[in-house]
């Protein structure tokens, strides 16, 4: 019998209206039975699982693969339901009165005469161009403060405490600006400019 149960029946509660004190301990004795044999199929099955489980281990079958085909089975049994089937049906119905309306055919040709256009071709060019000259600039800007620093470090190894102080005061130099990469740098941001 349940604990609960055990101390309920000394406790003294009241029966419930209609139920005598021999049917209550019929039911007791009765429920006892019935949780200790959810008990025991409890058992069963945790030692049927642990057996399935050793079974599936030996056959190589990883708890991923596991889910992948349970994943597959649930996505095929979506596709065959029939809410799926006609929910496709009515987008393909849908898709095929958009595709045939006028209004789509005029976008759809708009898009293509622009992207066809002269002006849209020297647009792309351009934008083209330019993020190959950034990117050039940005590369050869970023070798040459790499350069400084790492010379600025060779200089001040010793002296680690001024080395901020160091590399911020030389990348503000005159000779950082006159330097090739910078004025290669300037050169190519300016020919972006005009």
């Amino acid at each position: 019998m349940s604990s609960s149960m055990e101390g309920g029946a000394t406790g003294g509660a009241p029966l419930p209206p209609g139920l005598t004190q021999e049917e209550a301990e019929e039911l007791r004795v009765e429920l006892s039975k019935v949780e200790d044999e959810i008990q025991t199929l409890r058992q069963v099955l945790s030692a049927k699982e642990r057996h399935a489980g050793d079974i599936k281990r030996r056959l190589g079958i990883s708890p991923l693969n596991e889910i992948k085909q349970n994943l597959s089975k649930g996505w095929q049994d979506v596709q065959s339901s029939n809410a799926y089937v006609q929910t496709k049906e009515k987008l393909g119905q849908w898709n095929e009165s958009i595709t045939h309306s006028n209004i789509y055919l005029t976008a759809s040709a708009t898009v293509d005469d622009i992207s066809r256009s002269d002006a849209y071709r020297k647009t792309q060019e351009a934008f083209s161009t330019a993020g190959q000259i950034t990117s050039e600039a940005l590369s050869s800007m970023g070798a040459a403060i790499s350069q400084r620093i790492g010379t600025m470090s060779a200089l001040h190894f010793g002296n680690t405490p001024r080395l901020g102080y160091n590399v911020h005061h030389s990348l503000s130099m005159p000779s950082m600006r006159s330097s090739p990469s910078f004025r290669s740098f300037e050169d190519k941001m300016g020919s972006i400019r005009k």
